[in-house]
């Protein structure tokens, strides 16, 4: 076996890097493999009869790992388009997402049925995980599908953390913030959550279907008026009305347990590892990281310079963070908040030798780009100018998937069935490395 010495040696040409971020990335990944996590969390199958339902990016892999240990179920899921599995007795509906559609929808109404068939005697199985804000749709009072549709649209491009947007489109929906519980009730109800959301506040991921709402009406109209968000007659009258979200005390929801099975800490954790076996200084910056994209990535530069003078010849050290960035749409291309990252850290680092960087969601999509994310190093300002592409004139367009796929430097692993929201990895090395 070679020694940490060895290994961080073989890391010194630019395409080793390259190979180690996304190793890297693949380790992250596959630490919050439903077929890894399920397991652990599942008790044995309870006596009588069993319903699994879930929405969400993972819930199809979910349910898979679930009758791998239990055996066929009844049930229903709703996951994103391409995110289904072949599964033996549990239904899978796929839907749109980020922008929710009418699959969603009546795949939400029929899953509100079957609950609405549950007696106290019996037991479901929830599993929920990031995107089921999108996937678990059914407006409430007269708002319609296009309103609400028009309303994503507005949050994904107003720059709101995933907390306010998940807050305003609980107060208005039937399906969100407890009613999934509420509509079990009396049968008992496990829910177990693989956490996108900085935090991991089982309220605020996939906007908390199976967990008490805190959050208020007013809060929602608040979050509207400071994020710009135009609000139709429809929804301002439900937000005027009474809640539709299930507050604490209400007893529909009392034989519920939430429980997180997977989260940003632990993908970030199973990387660490793998650096660390590899020779490399490990240093998280944080598993819940939120902000504007281009600014969380200046600040990332700043510590990744500060960093970099620290080390002495031959020396590695790696950074990786996670949570959740955004971006404000101000230009009309086509990016994402880790393809967006990538482009703003390639600029604020100005081809600085010995830094090479990757940022991907693990759900294998970046925005509403069939792309993860992107990877960048040295090289990359050079190459785009030797292309005739102006880094600064595509970030200022928003276009960042754009411009990486013209380098060639896009992260396209497919759907990777989990969802822990974004990975970011930072290699550096010693000025003379």
């Amino acid at each position: 076996m070679r020694s940490g010495e060895d290994r961080v040696g073989a890391l010194k040409s630019l395409p080793a890097r390259r190979l180690f971020l996304r190793q890297l990335f693949d380790a992250a990944v596959a630490a919050s493999d439903p077929m890894r996590v399920i397991p652990k969390a599942l008790p044995a199958r309870p006596a009588g009869r069993v319903i699994v339902i879930g929405a969400g990016k993972a819930s199809a892999r979910m349910a898979e790992a679930v009758e791998a240990r239990w055996g066929p179920c009844e049930g229903l899921v709703i996951t994103r388009d391409g995110y289904g599995r072949y599964l033996q007795g549990v239904e899978v509906a796929e839907a749109a997402h980020p922008v929710p559609d009418v699959r969603g929808l009546e795949a939400t109404r029929r899953m509100f049925d079957l609950l609405d068939q549950c007696g106290e005697e019996d037991f479901v199985l929830a599993l929920i995980s990031g995107g089921g804000s999108s996937l678990l749709t059914w407006p409430a009072g007269d708002v319609t599908l296009e309103e609400e549709r028009a309303m994503t649209q507005a949050l994904l491009a107003s720059g709101a953390p995933i907390t306010a947007m998940n807050a305003l489109r609980k107060h208005l929906s039937r399906a969100k913030g407890g009613n999934l519980a509420a509509a079990a009730w009396p049968a008992r109800m496990l829910s177990l959550i693989v956490s996108d959301v900085p935090g991991d506040d089982p309220a605020m991921i996939a906007s908390g279907p199976t967990v008490i709402d805190d959050t208020t009406q007013r809060e929602a109209r608040e979050i509207a008026r400071r994020w710009n968000i135009p609000l139709s007659p429809s929804m301002q009258a439900v937000l005027d009305g009474h809640s539709t979200t299930v507050s604490k005390g209400d007893i529909r929801i009392s034989r519920t347990e939430n429980r997180i099975v997977a989260a940003p800490a632990l993908s970030l954790q199973a990387a660490a590892d793998l650096a660390r076996f590899a020779g490399v200084s490990v240093r998280i910056l944080g598993d819940a990281i939120e902000g504007e994209a281009r600014d969380v990535a200046a600040d990332h530069a700043k510590i990744a310079l500060e960093a970099q003078a620290g080390l002495a010849v031959d020396e590695v050290t790696l950074l990786l963070s996670g949570g959740e960035c955004t971006v404000t749409q101000r230009g009309r291309g086509i990016g994402g908040p880790n393809a967006e990252y990538c482009l703003a850290l390639s600029c604020a680092l100005d081809g600085v030798a010995g830094i090479a960087a990757i940022a991907c969601d693990t759900d294998g999509v970046d925005g509403a780009a069939e792309v993860a994310g992107a990877l960048i190093d040295e090289t990359t300002l050079q190459r785009a100018t030797s292309a005739g592409l102006s880094a600064q004139a595509f970030l200022d367009d928003n276009d960042s998937h754009s411009f990486f796929r013209r380098l060639g430097d896009q992260i396209a692993p497919g759907p990777t069935l989990t969802n822990v929201n974004d990975f970011r990895a930072m290699l550096i090395f010693g000025k003379s490395a």
